[in-house]
């Protein structure tokens, strides 16, 4: 099953470090918000208090009456701000109106206290106000009185002094989130360097390895958390395991090969030693077989060897490939003319790559023994060097052959896969082939040829 890659860390620790700020930034807003408005209250009442006492001291019994000492410029001054007026009312007994306002409603249903100011929200042409509520007593036994004053402002100005003072905070408070926020960014930057170098590190290290089974050298990190220093220890320690195994899985390919071949030799020379010196039919037909199954099993041996070869650390030193090509295959030409296949060489004159002549002698020798086998008599093979494109050449061996069908041209390179049953192949050539193009630095290919056959190669980068 695939695995999707999720949230990268950064964004993570981003989004949990960022978005905790901003919702305090925002209930801090709204806190300040809160604040200003109960400090407003506070002040309005304050003054409401003041005014209703004030109002109170002015009222006075005149006989069974009373007298008001409200000068008219004291009334300008309270209801000089039609937005934000304070106005008042005054009742004897509570609730029937004498002076001043007389839609101020009534109290909320509650104890009154005498000399007491009683706080309250109330509704008056359609806004909120703040009333404050003082009860007194009047006149002289038996007909003593109660006198109720209400002074009333509007909230406005408590509103606009909470607007006010949250526009003050609001501008520091931005600007102290955004230094916060570039901290944190910075900071989560810096604490993930740590990360990416060692993501740099290991990326080189697979760029400077030219085949997936050269062992990667251990990561060295100078300095780095410690916990960047346990995960490159625990990856350290799987890259010795991976390198331990390789180098056991080489090491028996290669003794068994070895240990192989002299018996095998062995057995190839006595089974043609019995068949020069057997004259029976039968017994010939059967040590026939027995030397085609010593020489498959030889030759499946050779392949392993070269296998093994192939993924072991080798020089690289420039050379000429076209002339490589060319001598290879002259070296083919006897087998070729044998099987009745008309082998030839086509391309550049002169090419220079970075490689190890060995192992490319090796995958051409593959590539041409594989046409031969398979192409079939009368047929056509063609080793090409050419260049496919600015800084790299195709090293390739064409046939007119029969070829592979398109849906199996993946699994060519593929370890142990035939294309056909027929004998003297062990599925090892082309694996081969692909093992060396990687210790190059380049990779195979196959194509087919119209009308009909095949072409295999392996492209390289070129020296200037």
């Amino acid at each position: 099953m695939r695995q999707v890659p999720g949230v990268s860390l950064q964004r993570k620790l981003l989004l949990w470090l960022l978005l905790p700020q901003l919702v305090l930034w925002l209930s801090g807003g709204f806190l300040a918000w809160r604040i200003a408005l109960q400090n407003g209250e506070k002040g309005i009442d304050q003054t409401l208090t003041q005014s209703v006492r004030a109002l109170a001291r002015q009222i006075k019994p005149v006989g069974d009456g009373l007298l008001v000492d409200f000068p008219k410029a004291a009334q300008d001054i309270l209801e000089q701000d039609p937005a934000d007026r304070i106005t008042y009312m005054v009742s004897s007994p509570p609730g029937r109106f004498l002076l001043g306002n007389a839609q101020l409603p009534a109290p909320p249903a509650q104890p009154i206290t005498l000399g007491e100011p009683l706080l309250y929200h109330a509704q008056v042409d359609s806004r909120t106000v703040r009333v404050a509520l003082l009860e007194v007593d009047y006149g002289s036994e038996p007909a003593r009185q109660r006198l109720r004053v209400q002074v009333a402002q509007s909230l406005t100005v408590r509103e606009r002094i909470a607007q006010e003072l949250l526009e003050q905070l609001l501008l520091p408070m931005g600007l102290m989130g955004l230094v916060l926020s570039a901290l944190v960014y910075a900071g989560v930057l810096r604490g993930l360097q740590p990360l990416k170098r060692l993501e740099a590190q290991i990326e080189r290290a697979g760029k400077r390895s030219h085949n997936a089974a050269d062992p990667l050298p251990p990561i060295e990190l100078t300095s780095a958390p410690q916990e960047v220093y346990s995960l490159a220890s625990t990856i350290n320690r799987l890259l010795e395991a991976v390198a331990r195994g390789q180098q056991n899985e080489k090491r028996f390919l290669n003794d068994a090969a070895h240990q192989l071949r002299t018996p095998l030799a062995g057995l190839i020379g006595q089974t043609e030693l019995a068949l020069h010196e057997s004259h029976e039919p039968q017994v010939r037909e059967r040590l026939q077989k027995v030397l085609s199954a010593a020489q498959r099993s030889a030759h499946l041996v050779h392949q392993l060897l070269q296998l093994a070869r192939s993924e072991s650390n080798v020089p690289m030193q420039p050379l000429d490939l076209p002339q490589l090509a060319c001598e290879v295959a002259r070296e083919w030409t006897a087998k070729a003319l044998a099987a009745g296949i008309d082998l030839g060489y086509e391309g550049e004159e002169q090419l220079r790559v970075l490689g190890h002549p060995l192992l490319l002698r090796e995958a051409l020798n593959n590539l041409i023994d594989n046409a031969l086998h398979y192409a079939g008599n009368g047929a056509t093979v063609t080793v090409r060097v050419h260049i496919t494109a600015p800084g790299t050449a195709a090293l390739a061996v064409e046939d007119d052959g029969p070829g592979v069908p398109a849906e199996h041209l993946g699994d060519l390179f593929a370890r142990f896969w035939r294309g056909s049953d027929k004998a003297g192949g062990c599925g090892l050539g082309l694996s081969i082939v692909d093992e060396i193009a990687l210790r190059h630095a380049g990779q195979t290919f196959a194509e087919p040829i119209a009308p009909h056959g095949l072409r295999v190669g392996i492209s390289l980068p070129t020296l200037p």
